[in-house]
């Protein structure tokens, strides 16, 4: 009976979604709509469609569950996501909009060269592909487990089944389609996030004050953590890293980009990654907030909860809150995973076009224009049947944590990135263009080595820090192959 229920639940949600990409590729699904929605965005359409994209169905079920172990210290980080939102709107976007970019890495070619132009598109799409397939991983996985375990469907079928649906409602209008199911998909995970947050709180008999009082009084609330460096959640440690995750994980990400590109002008994007910004504090403290109620709820019933944090949530919600909250539940995790992994999907076909196989946007005859429609839509179905093995690997693999992996994973794979464009930005530093991969292949390897280094001797576990120590390292080995044009540096 449940998994017959989830099962409507979800098809009348996919329903809509077909109806909206209906109603956006009618009149038009050129590589243009595709790529940039004709550059006719409303900034406010596009900034609360952002907040889905990027915090998805992974924030939705892991920060709830990162309450058990670590409090509510992830809201250190989420201040600092915020700092860097001020950096991308004001120092990234300018850039972007003077160079008219249909994807961001175009800057790497001006700057530097073209080896270091398709490195940086590479290193985007090895990022964003792992990233999210990981996100995406855990809600298939959810989704298995409410509903096709039962229905005896075999996990590889429900993951192919998700991408399907996603491909079929991008195909035809890419990031013109995703702007607009992005912004119904962030209204209702917002909204189950506040009913179930609601829904618990009644079953617990707390009213608005009793919450609030419910939260503060927990031990479980703090959130400052100022005494050990050593510690992973040492408020400089996860300020300063969430600081430059976001500027890595959106302001250098085509997927993030894509969609800002796509608002008229530069003052209309600046709102846009302001506004987006703003509301990340809100949104993930009331996910926090639901992480602390999730466990005096346990405690309050002699819930054993499972020893994974990620599988709180959605255990509590079908186990023990009914069939109203579980249906919010679903809506508010399919919402949410959509619209990051659609957008995902829709950037990487975007930066391998571009920036891989070097299509022209809007230019050439209607010859060339249905050639590269029809690249782009093998392009399509090449990335998705990606995101499947992908998918696949990280099942057969397993993680407690998909959020924390994802980050970790974003240190490594986002640090050359970072690197290439603080040299660029703040520099003259003019590297030799053929060595630039191997400097952005050597400085994740040297990362990894220093973590190795800093644990066995020194006992200090490193933090999402190494994505700084990564980017340095790639501005080092720039200044290396640099060496000719070091004068340029004292000018």
């Amino acid at each position: 009976m449940q998994a017959t229920y989830v099962l409507l639940v979800i098809v009348a949600y996919l329903g809509l979604l077909m109806l909206i990409s209906y109603l956006t590729s009618r009149k038009g699904s050129t590589n243009d709509a595709f790529f940039r929605a004709n550059r006719n965005s409303k900034w406010y359409v596009v900034a609360f469609g952002m907040i889905g994209t990027s915090i998805s169905g992974v924030t939705f079920i892991s920060v709830p569950g990162w309450v058990s172990t670590i409090d509510m210290t992830y809201m250190q980080m989420v201040l600092g996501f915020f700092a860097g939102y001020l950096v991308i709107a004001y120092v990234l976007l300018p850039l972007y909009y003077k160079l008219n970019l249909t994807t961001i890495y175009g800057y790497l070619d001006t700057r530097f060269g073209s080896n270091s132009y398709k490195t940086g598109a590479w290193f985007f799409l090895l990022s964003k592909i792992v990233g999210a397939a990981a996100r995406l991983y855990l809600v298939a996985f959810i989704l298995q487990s409410l509903v096709f375990n039962a229905l005896g469907v075999p996990f590889i079928v429900t993951v192919i089944g998700i991408i399907l649906i996603i491909w079929l409602y991008s195909f035809k209008s890419g990031i013109k389609t995703i702007i607009w199911t992005d912004w119904l998909q962030t209204l209702l995970f917002i909204t189950a996030l506040i009913l179930i947050v609601w829904q618990l709180a009644s079953q617990m008999g707390l009213d608005f004050r009793g919450v609030v009082t419910a939260v503060k009084d927990s031990p479980h609330s703090r959130i400052f953590e100022f005494d050990s460096w050593a510690s992973r959640q040492n408020f400089f440690k996860q300020f300063f890293s969430g600081m430059f995750i976001t500027i890595v994980m959106t302001g250098l990400d085509q997927d993030q980009m894509q969609k800002n590109l796509t608002c008229k002008n530069l003052k209309d994007a600046q709102k846009n990654v302001v506004s987006y910004g703003f509301a990340f504090a809100p949104i993930n403290f009331l996910f926090l907030s639901l992480g602390v109620l999730l466990l005096l709820f346990a405690q309050q019933n002699n819930i054993m909860l499972p020893d994974v944090a990620d599988n709180i949530l959605p255990m509590i919600a079908s186990e023990h809150l009914g069939p109203t909250v579980l249906g919010i539940f679903i809506v508010g995790i399919v919402a949410a995973a959509f619209s990051s992994a659609d957008s995902a999907l829709t950037s990487l076909t975007t930066s391998f076009c571009v920036d891989i196989l070097g299509m022209k946007n809007g230019n050439g005859s209607k010859e060339i224009e249905k050639k590269n429609i029809r690249t782009r839509r093998i392009t399509h179905v090449v990335i998705s049947a990606v995101f499947i093995g992908i998918i696949m690997i990280i099942h057969a693999i397993g993680s407690d944590s998909i959020i924390n992996a994802i980050y970790r994973i974003a240190s490594y794979t986002y640090g050359p990135l970072l690197g290439l464009y603080l040299a660029g930005l703040y520099t003259k530093l003019k590297p030799m263009d053929k060595f630039v991969p191997y400097v952005a292949i050597a400085a994740p390897i040297l990362s990894y080595v220093l973590e190795l280094v800093m644990i066995n001797m020194y006992d200090y576990k490193m933090g999402y820090e190494i994505l700084l120590f990564n980017g340095v390292f790639t501005v080092i080995g720039l200044w290396i192959i640099s060496l000719k044009n070091r004068d340029a540096l004292l000018n």
